[in-house]
């Protein structure tokens, strides 16, 4: 297994929005914000191909790559302000304050260039997990604000940009989950890259700007302080993985996506379900993968429960459901929890049990997206600490993260950094061919080979 990259700091700095181009501005949490008060920082890492030496980088990438941010932050300041935590039972909100906030941004040099290739799994030699956190920056830890205990304060983005000389440079995003999902995340990073690609010049930027009406989501019932409390009443979760970890990305090709739709369907006739199935890309692609960690997990532990459950936790976007503009900056998703039973998901059929049992969890979500919210947290709990195994899902191939072009290129990979044990996997669309799926997920070096050889005889099966 290769070394880790070694790295020099060459610059700390920060990057507001243009001087008065943002007045202080308050926004409230919703409930769907709320959710996300305990979850540990999101970790988006960009690797980019850059055959030039770092001080072309610094000379003629460099300062266009901060104007545009800076230009993007205009349009997206809740990132370059704080999350604000009063006491209860007052709400938390996101504040910027015009002339003194700021989003960190790190310039950072690669020691070792030929790591490059490594890193973005060209040499197909495990990537511990721990190699990809150093090209990420830290949010630091709630501060008091203005000395008052009472209520703190919380960064909410961070920027490092490190330089592979002659090879390459990486774009890492730390931001909180409170400030924004995914959708608007990428939004943001896809923004960011226009303005960048097209040095400053706002006409050639086709996208529209964020949608900050809080007001579009109605919570006469206070559910925000519902979620709040049960934060504030449980431990914070910590995202640690153990020094053995590694990252593999194993990748769903579109014929067999397509393969795997096919099969599933036919299951669905030969067992005679009555309900139409629902055989998406994402119900099938998830429910394959889940059975094979699945497998992993039974073949690990020999006296696993028969009668016990697994669980699966992924999360739907509700902008079409509640009739949200595509735009809407914040946090818009619903956590889902399907629960199988052993008996039903451990056996021949399994992939098709659980693809049965995503499809109607989603169906039922499309029925009644709000069905339930009071309970969403509380009932996620209960039902996760039931299971003896459970499993979630970040990003989706729908975020197009491989779109996101800052005028060296596309990505030649990119990661989600905090998918750092078994428990969580990535999704994202393939970068060079349209309907694949790329998977991504870290697993003691030990179960590799075992993994792989559960992965590649469920493709084989397939066909």
């Amino acid at each position: 297994m290769a070394e880790h990259c070694f790295i020099k700091v060459l610059e700390n700095s920060h990057v507001s929005p243009p001087p008065g181009s943002v007045p202080t501005t308050s926004l409230p949490l919703t409930y769907f914000d709320t959710i996300w008060i305990s979850c540990f920082h999101m970790k988006r890492l960009f690797f980019y191909e850059f055959p030039y030496q770092t001080s072309h980088f610094i000379q003629n990438i460099l300062p266009n790559l901060k104007t545009s941010l800076s230009l993007a932050l205009q349009r997206f300041f809740p990132f370059a302000g704080h999350l604000m935590l009063p006491q209860l039972p007052q709400r938390p909100y996101i504040h910027y304050e015009n002339g003194d906030d700021f989003v960190p941004f790190v310039v950072a040099e690669s020691t070792a260039p030929a790591e490059f290739n490594h890193l973005i799994g060209r040499d197909h030699v495990p990537l511990r997990v721990e190699e990809l956190k150093r090209f990420v920056p830290e949010l630091p830890p709630p501060q008091p604000s203005n000395g008052n205990g009472a209520c703190k304060k919380q960064p909410l983005m961070a920027v490092q940009v490190t330089i592979f000389p002659n090879v390459g440079v990486s774009i890492g995003v730390t931001f909180s989950h409170i400030a924004a999902d995914g959708r608007a995340f990428a939004h943001f990073t896809k923004s960011w890259a226009a303005i960048c690609k097209s040095k400053g010049d706002s006409t050639f930027v086709n996208i529209s700007p964020p949608d900050y009406r809080r007001d579009l989501i109605q919570d006469p019932n206070g559910i925000w302080s519902i979620f709040l409390k049960l934060h504030n009443d449980s431990k914070p979760r910590v995202n640690i993985s153990a020094p053995d970890v590694v990252r593999l990305s194993p990748v769903l090709t579109k014929p067999r996506v397509e393969t795997l739709k096919n099969r599933v369907a036919l299951k669905f006739v030969e067992e005679n379900e009555k309900d139409e199935p629902r055989l998406s890309t994402f119900v099938v692609t998830i429910a394959f993968i889940w059975v094979c960690l699945i497998k992993l997990y039974q073949s690990n532990n020999k006296s696993h429960d028969i009668h016990g459950t697994y669980v699966l936790v992924f999360l739907a976007d509700c902008r079409d459901r509640l009739r949200l503009p595509a735009n809407y900056f914040g946090n818009c998703l619903k956590p889902i929890v399907v629960a199988v039973k052993a008996s039903e998901i451990g056996v021949r059929n399994g992939v098709l049990a659980a693809a049965k049992a995503i499809g109607n969890a989603i169906k039922g979500f499309e029925k009644e997206p709000l069905k339930g919210v009071e309970s969403w947290l509380s009932r996620a709990r209960e039902v996760v600490s039931e299971g003896q195994y459970y499993v979630s899902i970040a990003g989706s191939p729908k975020l197009r993260v491989y779109e996101t072009d800052f005028g060296f290129g596309r990505p030649i990979k990119s990661d989600v950094v905090h998918i750092a044990s078994q428990s969580s996997i990535s999704m994202a669309e393939t970068r060079d061919e349209e309907g694949g799926v790329e998977l991504g997920l870290a697993l003691p070096l030990a179960d590799v080979d075992k993994f792989n050889a559960i992965f590649e005889q469920g493709l084989f099966n397939l066909s």
